[in-house]
């Protein structure tokens, strides 16, 4: 048996829909820029760029539920909605009509940013870890599978933020599909059982305030409900 100079931390994980088990993570990791539209606000071409990606640590992950806290450091928290895809197995150099068999399941989640930290970062060129890397950046939904849903190829995509509808978007206007975003990051890491994947955001990104109530949803998979917390 290892031994630990301190007990080791807790395995992070996700609620799964309906049950008493859950779906424990290994990493997260996001797609920049997959929906045409959000590409142009931010000022890209989504003709002629190749997807990216970023990560997040697995403890970022939390309920999207109840009082989400503001973050520090920070006074631009802007919304992402997003189709979270979760996988069961793992792989290298998946080919594209073979990456589905790695998923598990769906849920929708957030990832949040820290706007003005991200643009500090953007101008000086350095890494954008602690923009899209923090505490609670990471809420998602119950984990749906796939076995239940199928594989969601369509279907709209949207958030309200105090009622109001933000973002909305539908899940065929994602430029790279998720078999695609599977194959394509398999390329480049050895994907692994636990591994979430946040597949990008539709156009309409914007700021949260604290007391804001936000509701998103991905139209035949899931949805969350929860309240942003005061500045600390």
């Amino acid at each position: 048996m290892t031994a630990y100079i301190f007990p080791p931390p807790a395995t992070p994980s996700l609620a799964i829909a309906n049950a008493d088990h859950r779906f424990p993570l290994r990493r997260i990791i996001c797609v920049g820029r997959n929906y045409a539209s959000h590409a142009r606000e931010m000022g890209s071409d989504p003709d002629r760029e190749p997807p990216f990606f970023f990560m997040k640590p697995a403890d970022a992950v939390v309920p999207a539920a109840g009082v989400l806290p503001y973050p520090s450091a920070t006074n631009e928290l802007h919304y992402e909605v997003e189709l979270v895809v979760a996988l069961s197995k793992g792989g290298e150099q998946v080919p594209a009509d073979q990456a589905l068999d790695l998923v598990w399941g769906y849920g929708v989640g957030l990832d949040l940013t820290r706007r003005d930290l991200q643009a500090v970062a953007k101008d000086t060129r350095r890494p954008w870890d602690f923009a899209k890397g923090f505490d609670h950046s990471a809420p998602c939904s119950p984990l749906v599978p796939a076995s239940a849903i199928g594989h969601p190829q369509q279907g709209r995509i949207f958030l309200e933020v105090n009622k109001q509808v933000v973002q909305d978007g539908d899940l065929n206007e994602l430029i790279w599909p998720v078999a695609d975003i599977i194959s394509h990051i398999s390329r480049f890491i050895a994907l692994q059982p636990g591994d979430l994947i946040f597949s990008g955001t539709p156009a309409g990104v914007g700021a949260l305030l604290p007391g804001d109530q936000v509701h998103g949803e991905v139209a035949g998979v899931a949805s969350f409900d929860l309240t942003i917390g005061p500045k600390p």
